[in-house]
């Protein structure tokens, strides 16, 4: 296992950089988790990782060497591919076997790994069987052991659960993280999906533009955004962004948007608050509306219990008092950027 650590990372395409100064680093062991939109850079600054992009400028270091010219099979590190990349005639066993045989590994050794990969993932009794007879969460396993039995310093994985259904992905990211924390890989994760860079990732670097604009913790990057970027992309609705006097953002959490009698009294600030519409989903509703005498450029969201709801009467088109505890408010500047003097 090894630490990757890349120093001001650049990679342009022509005059456009899509990786734009990225400094990182993943200690030995740790599960970090690359989170942003379609065309962040994200992909491209895990491919430069890997060695399948060369970077305009910057170093990376991977277990303290510097790789900048090492070819990608010399990295020591696995990369596993949004569509599995397995080959269609060749039997499970010589997928997980492929990258073995190029490096010449002897038939004995390969046999060993493939039989510990495979038992490790429990595929043991797919062997034989070709990629179209997989499930999808059955092919996932195929590459995800074809790239242990290289016994990589460092898994990078780009967008791995994208083509399963909801419930599978559910299974996989849980199988992942379950796997990466009996071997202690150093993982480096891409997706675009926030619930899967909440629920796997031991930190979170959210990117945007090429850029990082924020590395911590789930909690962190949840409950202390750095900036209005990372506020409003990471939640689920988003976090609730209000313009207020001087200029400077309010936000809060649409959780943590109550109505005001749910809230105890003291330290709290109140709002008056039209419902439009509400959505009722099972455990939860989403209320929609605006609240008075602050601008938005998008509805305004509370989520509540449903019974809350009916206790206190919430109807489309009325005005309610609303609060939020001064605790849960995040101030911004006019920049955007989070201003913690409040």
């Amino acid at each position: 296992m090894a630490a990757v650590l890349t120093r001001d990372i650049v990679k342009k395409f022509g005059e456009v950089p899509a990786v734009n100064g990225i400094s990182l680093t993943v200690p030995d062991g740790e599960f970090m988790v690359l989170l942003g939109p379609s065309g962040c850079g994200k992909t491209t600054f895990l491919r430069i990782i890997c060695g399948l992009e060369q970077q305009t400028s910057g170093d990376l270091l991977i277990g303290g060497h510097v790789v900048n010219d090492i070819p990608p099979r010399a990295r020591g590190v696995a990369m596993m591919f949004q569509s599995y990349g397995l080959y269609p005639h060749y039997t499970v066993r010589n997928n997980i076997a492929f990258p073995l045989r190029t490096q010449r590994v002897p038939r004995e050794e390969i046999q060993k790994k493939v039989d510990w990969a495979s038992r490790l993932l429990g595929i043991g009794h797919l062997l034989d069987r070709r990629p179209r007879q997989l499930s999808g969460g059955e092919r996932q396993r195929v590459a995800l052991a074809r790239a242990l039995v290289r016994e990589p310093t460092a898994l990078l994985l780009d967008e791995p659960l994208s083509n399963l259904d909801a419930k599978l992905r559910t299974l996989a990211r849980q199988e992942i993280k379950n796997f990466q924390q009996s071997v202690g890989l150093t993982t480096v994760y891409v997706t675009h999906d926030q619930v899967e860079a909440m629920g796997m990732g031991d930190r979170i670097a959210v990117i945007d533009h090429g850029r990082i604009r924020q590395v911590g913790t789930p909690t962190e990057i949840y409950e202390d955004p750095a900036d209005l970027f990372v506020a409003t992309f990471v939640g689920a609705p988003p976090m609730n962004v209000v313009t207020h006097n001087g200029g400077g953002y309010l936000g809060f959490r649409p959780e943590n948007f109550l109505p005001r009698n749910m809230i105890e009294d003291g330290g709290a600030t109140e709002f008056s608050f039209r419902v439009d519409r509400s959505e009722y989903l099972g455990s939860e509703r989403i209320v929609y509306g605006v609240i008075a005498d602050f601008d938005s450029s998008q509805p305004i969201t509370a989520k509540l219990p449903p019974a809350h709801v009916a206790e206190a009467s919430i109807h489309p088109g009325e005005w309610h008092p609303f609060a939020v505890k001064n605790s849960a408010l995040r101030h911004f500047d006019a920049g955007g950027n989070r201003n913690t003097r409040h």
